[in-house]
């Protein structure tokens, strides 16, 4: 399991609301490369947005789905990159002085990749992340959501 925090020079709702919207994510999330349709009102449990992971036109098409959601403290999903990886990422929003303390959980626990090596792919995951959440945290402080 890989946790990175970060600070944001903006209060939760404005870090909700990138999280808030799915076309967003093919921005921060490192790896992600488009967002295809969304099925349900994101960011809603059960809630699911189609992704392609990868570079250029080589990319593995697959699915985020929304496990749980508390706007704006909370959102808890399952990605997936099959057959490589499935995973569930948690992301925590509490307020800190001006500002918000993002925490970011992610654990692997299925695929190719996951089920084996999912503690030997933790450092990997942390050095991910922290540019994840540093492309999120220019995003929220701009008050960009695409």
């Amino acid at each position: 399991m890989a946790t990175n925090h970060t600070y944001i020079a903006a209060d939760p709702e404005q870090v909700w609301r990138v999280l808030a919207d799915p076309q967003s994510y093919a921005h921060w999330v490192v790896g992600s490369s488009r967002t295809r349709q969304v099925r349900g009102r994101w960011p809603n449990k059960g809630s699911v947005f189609g992704h392609v992971q990868g570079v250029g036109p080589i990319g593995l098409r697959d699915t985020t789905e929304v496990l749980a959601s508390e706007r704006p403290e909370r959102l808890v999903l399952e990605v997936r990159i099959r057959p490589f990886a499935l995973g569930r990422v948690e992301m925590r929003l509490e307020p800190h002085g001006e500002g918000t303390w993002v925490s970011m959980t992610e654990h692997q626990f299925g695929g190719l990749i996951g089920r084996p090596f999912g503690p030997l792919a933790e450092p990997a995951l942390l050095v991910r992340n922290v540019e994840s959440l540093r492309r999120l945290r220019r995003m929220a402080e701009k008050g960009e959501t695409r």
